[in-house]
C-alpha cells in the first residue's frame, strides 16, 4: 500500500470509529433504557445485558454501518478540500479516481463484512437473544429449550411428500406427531405416524411408529409397527423444514418492509417448491435478491460521497454535505420501495432490489467523473 493510500485510509478510519461508536452507544443507551424493567423482572445480570446487545449488534449494523461511513467520509473529504490537501494531491497529477481507492475498498469490504454477518449470524440472532432472556429464569418456569412451532404441514414437490407436524422445534429438531406420506416408484403409497421424531445422523428416526402401506390390492400390505424407526430416504433437512416455516410466517407487509429471511432459507424453500404461484413467487425472489443488495450500501454510499466531498473549489462545503445527505436518504428510501413493489408483483423482484443500487451508483460515478 503506498503512503498516500495509508495516509487517506487513517483519515477516514478515526472519524469512522468516532461515528460508529456514537450511534452504537447511543442506541443502546436508549433501548437499555426502555429495557430496563424487562432485564430487572428476567433477573440478568450485566454480563447477561451486555451478551444481549452482542448478540443484536450485527442486525443495528445493517442499518448503523452505511450511516456512519456517510457522514465519516463526508466529514474526511471536505476537511481535506477545505485544507486544500485535494488540490495537493490532484496537482500531483492523481486522479480523483486513484485518491478514492482507498474509500471504495473500505467500502467494498464493509459490504462483505455485512453480507457476511447477515447470513452467518443474524437469522440465529432471535432464537440467541430469546435463550439470553430466559436464562436466569427459575428451573420450574423454563420450558423446553428453543422455538417451537406449532401445526406445521408442507409438501415437498420433488419428492411428492407430504408432512404434516402437531408441534416441531426448530432449535433442537424434534417433531412430535409426525405424519409424513408419499408416493414410491411403483404406485404405491407409504404413510407413517410416530409419537415423536427427531434428526440424528443426517437422517430421520422416529419412535412408536405405526407404518401404513396403500396399494392398488387393498390389504395386500398389512400394518406395520416399530419402537424405533429411522427413514434415510426422507431427505428434508431440519434447515429446509425451518426456512420452510420462516417462509409460510412471513405476511406480505412484513416482507415488504424488510428483507428478513436469509439466502440460504430462500434456496432450501425453492428446492421444496420450484412451482410457486405468482404472488408467493414474487415474495420469495424479492426477499432473496433484498437480501444480496442491502449489504451493498456501503459501497453505495462511498460513490455517492465522492463527488460531493471531493470537489475543490466549492464554496460552502455545507451545500455539498447537505446534498449527499438528501441522495442518500431518497436512497434508502427506494430501498424500502423497492421491496413494497417487488413483493406487489408491480416490478420484476431482481429489479426491485438492485435498481437503488445501480441508480445510484451509476449516478455517484458520473457526477465524479464531472467533479473538478
Amino acid at each position: 500500500m503506498r503512503l498516500l493510500d495509508r495516509y487517506l485510509l487513517g483519515e477516514l478510519l478515526i472519524p469512522l470509529g468516532y461515528c460508529l461508536c456514537g450511534f452504537l452507544i447511543f442506541w443502546i443507551s436508549f433501548d437499555l433504557l426502555s429495557e430496563l424493567d424487562e432485564f430487572q423482572r428476567r433477573n440478568l445480570l450485566v454480563r447477561d445485558v451486555a451478551e444481549f446487545y452482542l448478540v443484536k449488534m450485527p442486525d443495528l449494523l445493517l442499518v448503523v454501518l452505511p450511516v456512519a461511513l456517510l457522514l465519516a467520509l463526508l466529514y474526511t473529504l471536505t476537511d481535506q478540500a477545505r485544507h486544500n490537501e485535494i488540490t495537493a494531491i490532484r496537482s500531483a497529477g492523481i486522479s480523483i479516481w486513484r485518491l478514492s481507492v482507498p474509500y471504495l475498498v473500505t467500502g467494498f469490504l464493509l459490504s462483505l463484512a455485512l453480507l457476511s454477518a447477515n447470513e452467518l449470524w443474524v437469522p440465529d440472532a432471535a432464537e440467541m437473544v430469546d435463550a439470553i432472556l430466559r436464562r436466569r429464569e427459575p428451573a420450574e418456569r423454563k420450558a423446553s429449550p428453543g422455538k417451537r412451532f406449532q401445526n406445521v404441514s408442507f409438501r415437498n414437490e420433488p419428492a411428492n411428500r407430504y408432512w404434516h407436524l402437531k408441534s416441531v422445534n426448530i432449535t433442537t429438531s424434534e417433531m412430535l406427531n409426525p405424519q409424513v406420506e408419499w408416493e414410491l416408484e411403483d404406485g404405491s403409497r407409504r404413510h407413517i405416524f410416530a409419537e415423536r421424531a427427531i434428526w440424528t445422523n443426517q437422517a430421520w428416526t422416529f419412535f412408536n411408529v405405526q407404518e401404513v402401506w396403500h396399494s392398488s390390492v387393498p390389504g395386500s400390505i398389512p400394518p406395520k409397527s416399530y419402537t424405533e424407526l429411522t427413514i434415510p430416504e426422507l431427505t428434508e433437512t431440519p434447515a429446509q423444514i425451518k426456512s420452510e416455516i420462516k417462509v409460510n410466517s412471513l405476511t406480505a407487509r412484513a416482507a415488504a418492509r424488510k428483507a428478513q429471511v436469509s439466502v440460504a432459507d430462500v434456496l432450501d424453500y425453492k428446492r421444496l417448491h420450484p412451482h410457486m404461484d405468482a404472488p408467493t413467487r414474487a415474495l420469495v425472489e424479492t426477499q432473496l435478491h433484498g437480501r444480496l443488495a442491502a449489504p451493498w450500501t456501503c459501497l453505495v454510499v462511498v460513490l455517492i460521497a465522492l463527488p460531493f466531498g471531493a470537489a475543490v473549489g466549492r464554496r460552502n462545503a455545507f451545500v455539498g454535505v447537505a446534498a449527499s445527505i438528501f441522495i442518500c436518504f431518497t436512497y434508502f428510501v427506494l430501498m424500502k420501495f423497492g421491496l413494497v413493489l417487488g413483493t406487489g408483483l408491480k416490478l420484476v423482484p431482481w429489479v426491485a432490489a438492485w435498481f437503488p443500487n445501480l441508480f445510484f451508483s451509476v449516478i455517484g460515478i458520473w457526477l465524479t467523473q464531472r467533479a473538478r
